[in-house]
């Protein structure tokens, strides 16, 4: 997360600069004057889950709770189709239908602490003892398909900052059985982001960051069916998806 922000950051001081010295004739003067426009998506993701803890105490462990965490992030891509209808100046709908691959690490830490701490502070205390599970690599393939609203100001020469809000409704493809856990395929996820155009001499250059925030409990709380996982589906009360997505528009 912090490559792209740094990533963002960088890009808009050096397109910010660029503007300044650049005294020649606006690129694509009609291109928002358009009333549809088509395009296509790169981007590069990373997904996370937030956890909230049951702090059940777990029989197989000798009585030692465990709790679970994503402790690093793994990179993703994705894959989409731009369309886009002009509503008024500077505001358009955008339906971006796409393709996601991803994957979680989830890490399972058992924890001989006050088992009371687990949701109001998910790290071990001081005085705790922990002992790391093999982590379980969730992966995910979504259909996804965003309706966002996008709304940008006046342009600035070739360069326009912007700001998008919306939802989207994601179908995981990969098998909802994991290694110890059962999860569901369907989630539906709220989204803002801000970006910025750049209008170059053919098409128009978009940089997005955003974040997507799931709404719905993921985790299927019967299990596997196998006694053996059980614990792994106990220590959790709700598991919610996060997901931060830098992307490329080409249009």
């Amino acid at each position: 997360m912090y490559i792209f922000f740094l990533g963002l950051i960088s890009f808009l001081c050096v397109n910010a600069s660029a503007q300044k010295t650049n005294k020649k004739v606006p690129n694509l003067t009609t291109f928002d004057e358009k009333k549809i426009h088509f395009g296509f998506i790169i981007g590069f993701n990373t997904m996370n889950f937030s956890v909230r803890h049951t702090g059940v105490s777990n029989a197989n462990n000798n009585g030692v709770p465990m709790y679970a965490e994503v402790l690093d992030l793994t990179p993703g891509i994705n894959l989409g189709i731009v369309s886009s209808l002009k509503l008024r100046k500077n505001l358009n709908l955008r339906v971006l239908p796409g393709i996601a691959f991803g994957q979680r690490n989830l890490t399972y830490i058992y924890n001989d602490g006050d088992p009371e701490t687990l949701n109001d502070n998910p790290e071990p205390n001081a005085t705790s003892s922990i002992d790391m599970a093999d982590p379980l690599q969730i992966k995910s393939t979504f259909l996804e398909m965003p309706i966002m609203l996008k709304y940008g100001s006046d342009r600035m020469h070739n360069f326009k900052p912007y700001l998008v809000a919306g939802i989207n409704p994601r179908f995981d493809l990969a098998k909802n059985k994991q290694d110890r856990m059962l999860l569901k395929n369907l989630d539906l996820y709220y989204e803002v982001g801000v970006g910025f155009d750049s209008y170059l001499n053919y098409f128009r250059l978009s940089t997005e960051l955003k974040i997507s925030i799931g709404t719905m409990d993921v985790l299927d709380h019967q299990g596997t069916g196998d006694i053996l996982d059980a614990k792994y589906t106990e220590a959790i009360d709700r598991l919610t998806s996060r997901i931060f997505v830098l992307s490329f528009y080409f249009e």
